[in-house]
């Protein structure tokens, strides 16, 4: 099955996702070929670590990837710190690419790191969730949590790649598939009905993590928020049609101290 590809435009430059199984594989050759820079670093929880350790081998030039714990809870300034100071401490400069692996949280908290670090440096997005790969990877939006409300404090940041594989999707609990699929039936009610009937009409596939379904399923989803950010990178007026649901979602995960809904259920 060959990759999708996609382009987004964004005020630093258009940026690819690439979709489809086997990309994780390709992602050291895509590297090189994107010249982004003579150093990259993997940042991303020891869970997600553990899992795909092996297909990361030849990401990084630096022999320890920097490890955050994961999870709303953990999506705070004090975790962005151990970040930094992993980056200091390696002596990390403009040069050094930061390739956040992981689920959406993950995705966040390290492209606000890398989004601050020496007032920005490059981004490459390796995400893990259904949620990472239909949404937060995609668009620029970083940032992170504070004790009175969700993403509070955040920048604009795009990242320079985004390759998404379904394959890591076989690791995922059932409920953080669940999760995300929430998100992509939220691109259906307000872009495209024939994605909201491909998922119901698949629902038996999805769940069973059919490569082929999922792969179509995150393209679409892609495709949507793409065209989108593209339009409105800034969020100044289109791009708030990809919060439907999101400012009582939002509320819920708040008021719940982050401990009983994913992102995807309170949405």
């Amino acid at each position: 099955m060959e990759p999708t590809r996609l382009e987004v435009s964004a005020a630093a430059g258009s940026y690819a996702v690439v979709i489809g199984p086997g990309t994780l594989a390709t992602l050291p050759a895509l590297l090189d070929q994107s010249a982004l820079g003579p150093r990259r670093v993997i940042v991303s929880s020891p869970l997600v670590w553990k899992l795909h350790h092996d297909a990361l081998d030849d990401v990084a030039t630096e022999p320890d990837p920097i490890l955050v714990p994961d999870g709303e809870r953990f999506k705070n300034l004090a975790t962005v710190g151990r970040v930094y100071e992993a980056l200091i401490e390696m002596r990390a400069d403009r040069s050094t690419v930061v390739v956040a692996v992981g689920g959406g949280v993950i995705g966040d908290m390290v492209g606000f790191a890398a989004a601050t670090y020496l007032r920005g440096v490059r981004l490459v997005h390796v995400p893990t969730t259904v949620m990472a790969q239909v949404d937060s990877a995609v668009g620029g939006k970083v940032g992170v949590n504070h004790a009175l409300g969700k993403n509070l404090i955040g920048a604009f940041h795009a990242p320079k790649l985004v390759v998404a594989d379904p394959a890591v999707l076989a690791t995922l609990p059932r409920r953080e598939f669940r999760a995300g699929l929430y998100e992509v039936i939220k691109y259906g009610v307000i872009a495209s009905p024939a994605l909201f009937d491909r998922v119901e009409g698949t629902l038996a596939a999805l769940f069973a993590r059919d490569a082929g379904v999922i792969t179509a399923v995150v393209s679409e989803s892609c495709r949507i928020k793409a065209g989108v950010v593209s339009a409105d990178e800034r969020e100044s007026g289109p791009r708030r049609v990809l919060n439907f649901g999101h400012t009582v979602g939002h509320a819920l995960e708040a008021v719940t101290k982050y401990r009983r809904f994913r992102h995807g259920e309170a949405v």
